[in-house]
């Protein structure tokens, strides 16, 4: 915040904020255009100013109404000079020596109020030095000359003509030094010391370094040539202080970080022939490595700094301390810096180099390192044929490096039949240090209509040709903090606005050809686009009508990574803070989602641990054995950026040290974290026989009242198949095909749940005879509400006689009481069972286990052993909180504290995804400086858990061949549902089809008409997104279902929701407009004097809607060309 004044005094001083500008600024923009500023920057589209801007700035007042913008490119205005020229142009014709592409931006537009006109120029041009620590000239360069308004011709100053007469161009040039100066470095003094302690003190965190009376005093005087101290100052002013030493404790910084890169922070050695600069050592070898090991000496070739303090004001140029510094160490090329992980990375460290922590590391602090190199000027220019051999020695070590160069040599080439490639360079003191090839990206309406790219560019102002994919992007890791500046320039030399790059999963890599190295230094400057749901349409019905076969076409999956030229100059907030998440579940990976597609961002700690690592790409096949929530799929997981964002410690949690703060993992792996995340979710355990002598009468209930929750202790079995997941699926599958199918042996499949019925028809497709496979259903648990696990009685019935029909057999209530093994110990060879009857003995070559889900052994010893709090499930707060406040709980493995008085609700209940993005939400708080922590809850919201509003969805292919899908509204356990009378129950529930012809739809409304609960059984595939979309809908919205089948015009739901009126329904954005209708109505109905419901006779609101309804389907006509819109029939 700041204040403006007008000149004259005639008015009050405003206070204004002075931010970024946003696309919804550009209305109160374009009426501050005034005819004089038309005259000077050209007709001006704002809209399109703001997509192509490298910086756009609104000043705004406290109502946020517009008082002044500025624009800032980096080309001149207008078509005065090709943008990828004007550095020769202004070199050529006026003195500008010192503007380079990296130092100089050119003003596009300037509009303010008249009276607040100067003081905001001047605060803008503040803020924009400010902002940009390398920025040193701001130019108004362009083809109009025009008499400046006085707030502008204050403000720059004519450039030198050096040719005459020259062209006839406005050029004029403001420099750094008239608003936000470099600042003066010079040695501390003993002076100093009240202006340092003042800044200490105002960041409370650093004052205990100096809990010490006159300890900083001491440090100034006993500074000397390898421990130095020095101040910057501004007008006399100390504004930063910053304390150095070249003992620098090399072993534990390779005990804790990868140093490779940086040849271990030592001078190699040079040969006698050797002659080229120290810099080039630098390490570029990530892919492969090789195998030579260079000859290092002792000699340290670091200086580390130990104390550092900026007043906030300043701190962004605190990028000036370091020349300084290594004018001081002439003979050493690294500075090194070492930061809590838990404190917010401050600008000193944007233009350092983070390196990696070794896995096992436990070190508390993260590692930054400057290059000398980092001070000299790097030039980005379009690639020729004699860089050929500079850039074949940069990529050599990499794995890819033969698919770059051949791209390389294809664009020296101009093969002009293939697809348009650009090849540029980073240099510096005249060698390559990098390289990016770009190539015309030629599905722009696939990517358009999968990603949700429209989140950050207005698709409509980029043309075609402006829109690129990132082929390869090679950089030394010494010039890494220039990235930004590298892709900055690409853009204004290939005249392109958007840059995309495809980040393909592991299993998919055999189609990948692109060389990145390193992936992080792009992630790091580009923002990650979400994917979008996707309308799953009857091609064959909708004909010439269907969406173009570049939206439809299959492609294999990959995460988006976008940079566009307004992200350029747009540093994401960095956050060190190490967020570990244990289990893989819905819950988790939704939590890691959140958190990874934040697009200002960047988290480089984010690590999984997980049973079996990050869930891969298995066939469709492998995951038949167990039913599905449909969360994500391995196509989804894959166009999500999680692999290249998150590090993954394959094994299960088995302790938790709250002291140290690290996670035990089984492999022996110590994973230290700040805040941990536990989403194991619930798990079938391995069964643990009752031991019960079957000769003697017993009845089940005596065996479940004392039956002990606990797993099986005894040897591993190798025919005891306990499956949880896609990996056990997989594996349960190639050990059936190896040694059971073939057999004559049987199969026992235990439990009572639904993914008992997916795994016998998973083992009736792979041709295992029905007669083979005994499935045994244990009696419910004691207090359930029901014995079926299927909530519609009319699936259950047909999914019993598919089973019996298929010869399988089915015993019910029968509880394990005995596994026996036959002459090889590792092998299970009979079980018996209590029944309501006999005993039943059956002899088995496989026994797969679906009973006895809790949680995880291994995860109750680690809740247990570090003293959190456990009550059948790990005890949270409405806020996720366990009694350990760096430890929070999500997901099925928890339950709210007794203290709620709401046994009946828990995590379990709700939709997983939708926990674990609130659970993201809740924490975003703590690393997002954007974002306020939550005040303290009142009193009686403090007493209430959260309540989720998404359905609860569970899919399977079920005996029979059914597919079946049940989407239905969450609900508490252990609680009799009101029964609605049974008139009003037929008037909420429309039913079609019959299980027997495979087409059977149950669709329920709850008592305000909406969507409550849909059941479908199908003999075919399912267009399971379309169905998940319809759950909330009004009746009304889905083609009058009420009305119309009560009069007998729908007698096929799956017909009518397949016409094309219901695929707008499905749009991934039907859900924006249905807020935008609301938005309509709620104020029109606040305009009337008397509050009314709009009925049909209200002309205006009807073409509100209307023109409401038009513009949704005319600007997704890409997915929805089914529907006529005006001007297009």
């Amino acid at each position: 915040m700041s204040t403006v004044t007008p000149p004259d005094g005639g008015r009050e001083e405003e206070t204004v904020t002075v931010r970024r500008s946003e696309s919804a600024d550009a209305q109160g923009i374009d009426s501050l255009i005034s005819p004089e500023a038309a005259e000077l920057f050209g007709s001006v589209n704002v809209l399109q100013l703001l997509e192509k801007a490298n910086l756009a700035v609104t000043v705004a007042n406290e109502e946020d109404d517009i008082v002044a913008h500025a624009s800032f490119l980096d080309h001149p205005v207008g078509e005065l000079v090709d943008q990828a020229d004007w550095e020769l142009f202004l070199h050529q014709n006026f003195s500008t020596e010192s503007c380079t592409p990296l130092n100089t931006l050119f003003l596009h537009l300037f509009v303010a109020q008249p009276t607040f006109a100067t003081a905001s120029v001047k605060a803008i041009m503040r803020a924009v030095f400010n902002a940009i620590p390398e920025l040193e000239h701001i130019c108004l360069v362009g083809p109009n000359v025009q008499p400046l308004e006085p707030a502008l011709n204050d403000t720059f100053e004519p450039l030198q003509r050096l040719t005459d007469p020259g062209p006839q161009c406005l050029a004029l040039i403001c420099h750094r030094r008239q608003h936000f100066p470099r600042l003066h470095i010079r040695p501390a003094r003993v002076e100093d010391h009240d202006d340092i302690m003042r800044m200490f003190k105002e960041q409370t965190s650093l004052l205990s370094v100096f809990d010490q009376p006159y300890l900083l005093t001491e440090l100034i005087e006993a500074q000397h040539e390898d421990n130095p101290t020095a101040v910057c100052e501004i007008g006399g002013v100390t504004v930063g202080f910053i304390c150095v030493t070249t003992d620098v404790d090399m072993q534990k910084l390779r005990g804790g970080f990868e140093l490779g890169d940086f040849d271990a922070l030592h001078e190699p050695q040079q040969s006698d022939d050797e002659d080229e600069p120290r810099w080039t050592q630098t390490s570029e070898k990530e892919e492969t490595r090789s195998t030579g090991a260079g000859r290092f000496s002792e000699e340290l070739d670091a200086f580390s700094i130990q104390l550092f303090v900026m007043d906030k004001k300043y701190e962004m140029r605190s990028v000036d301390f370091i020349p300084y510094l290594f004018k001081l160490f002439p003979d050493l090329d690294l500075c090194v810096i070492t930061a809590p992980t838990l404190s917010p990375e401050f600008p000193l460290l944007q233009s350092f180099i983070r390196l990696e922590p070794r896995a096992a590391g436990s070190l508390l602090r993260e590692l930054y390192v400057f290059h000398r190199v980092g001070l000299r000027p790097v030039e980005v220019r379009a690639a020729v044929a004699a860089d050929r051999p500079a850039v074949s020695d940069l990529v050599k070590d990499l794995a890819l490096s033969e698919s770059l160069l051949h791209d390389l040599d294809c664009y020296y080439a101009s093969d002009t039949d293939a697809v348009r490639l650009q090849a540029f360079v980073a240099e510096v003191d005249a060698q390559v240090v990098g390289t990016l090839i770009i190539r015309d990206e030629q599905d722009m309406e696939y990517v358009r209509a999968h990603y949700n790219i429209e989140n950050f560019i207005y698709f409509s102002h980029h043309g075609a040709e402006e829109h690129a994919r990132i082929r390869h992007f090679v950089l030394r890791r010494c010039v890494q903090h220039f990235t930004r500046h590298l892709f900055k320039e690409v853009l204004r030399l290939a005249h392109r606005s958007c840059l995309y790059h495809r980040v393909h999963p592991a299993h998919h890599r055999q189609q990948e050809d692109s060389c990145v190295h390193h992936l992080d230094f792009l992630l790091n400057c580009a923002v990650p686009v979400r994917p979008r749901r996707q309308i799953i349409f009857p091609l064959e019905e909708l004909g010439v009508n269907a969406p173009s076969r570049q939206i439809t076409e299959h492609q294999a999956p990959f995460a988006l990574c976008l940079i566009s030229r307004k992200l350029t100059l747009e540093p994401k907030v960095t956050v060190n803070a190490r967020v570990v998440v244990v289990g893989a579940s819905d819950t988790g990976l939704s939590f890691l989602e959140v958190l990874c597609l934040c697009p200002h961002l960047r988290f480089n700690n984010l690590t999984l641990v997980s049973t079996h690592g990050f869930p891969g790409d298995y066939d469709h096949e492998d995951g038949a054995f167990l039913s599905t929530s449909h969360a994500y799929s391995g196509r989804d997981l894959a166009r999500l950026p999680l692999r290249a964002c998150v590090s993954v410690v394959t094994g299960k949690m088995v302790g938790i040290n709250r002291k140290s703060k690290h996670v035990l993992a089984s492999g022996g792996a110590k994973v230290p974290y700040d805040h941990l995340v536990l989403c194991t979710g619930l798990q079938y355990r391995a069964p643990c026989p009752r031991s019960v002598d079957v000769t003697r009468p017993v009845s089940n209930s005596e065996l479940q009242s004392r039956a002990a929750r606990r797993g099986h202790a005894g040897p591993v079995l190798s025919n005891l198949l306990t499956l949880n997941d896609l990996d056990d699926c997989a594996a349960a599958r190639r050990w059936l095909g190896a040694n059971f199918v073939k057999r004559e042996d049987n199969a026992v499949v235990y439990g009572n749940n639904i993914d008992v019925y997916a795994t016998v028809e998973a083992l009736l497709g792979l041709g295992v005879r029905g007669s083979r496979i005994h499935v045994v259903l244990p009696p419910p648990e004691p207090g359930a509400a029901s014995s079926s696990c299927f909530s519609d009685p009319v699936v259950e019935e047909a999914v019993a006689s598919a089973t019996e029909r298929a010869d399988v057999q089915v015993h019910r209530n029968c509880l394990l009481v005995s596994m026996k093994t036959g002459k090889q110990p590792e092998a299970l060879r009979s079980a018996s069972f209590t029944t309501d009857a006999k005993p039943l003995h059956l002899q088995c070559a496989v026994f797969i286990n679906l009973s006895n889900r809790g949680v995880d052994y291994d995860a109750f010893k680690s809740v247990n052993g570090s003293f959190l709090v456990f009550d059948s499930r790990l005890v949270i707060d409405a806020t996720f909180r366990t009694s350990d406040s760096a430890i929070y709980g999500a997901g099925p493995v928890t339950k709210f504290s007794r203290c709620y008085h709401s046994e009946e609700w828990s995590h379990a209940n709700f939709n997983s995804k939708e926990v674990g993005q609130d659970l993201a939400a809740t924490m975003l708080p703590l690393f997002d400086p954007t974002r306020e922590l939550a005040d303290e809850q009142p009193p009686e919201e403090g007493r209430l858990v959260p309540l989720y509003r998404r359905a609860k969805v569970q899919g399977a292919k079920l005996p029979g061949g059914f597919h079946y899908l049940h989407v239905t509204k969450p609900s508490a356990t252990d609680t009799t549902p009101t029964t609605p009378a049974e008139h009003e129950s037929q008037d909420r529930e429309f039913v079609t089809g019959r299980p027997e012809t495979g087409n059977y739809f149950c669709l329920h409304l709850d008592g305000y008409e909406l969507v409550e609960t849909l059941t479908c059984l199908s003999l075919t595939p399912l267009p399971v997104s379309n169905y998940l979309s319809l759950y909330g809908k009004h009746q009304q919205l889905l083609g009058q279902l009420s009305s119309r089948y009560r009069e007998g015009l729908i007698r096929d739901l799956y017909r009518l929701f397949r016409q094309s009126w219901c695929l707008a329904v499905c749009h991934d954005r039907f859900s924006d407009f249905e807020q935008e209708i609301q938005q309509i109505t709620s104020n029109q109905q606040d305009d009337e004097s008397t509050q009314r419901t709009m009925t049909t006779d209200d002309d205006e609101s009807r073409a509100a809607l209307r023109n409401s309804a038009v513009k949704y389907l005319s600007y997704n006509r890409n997915l929805l060309p089914m529907f006529a819109c005006t001007g297009r029939l």
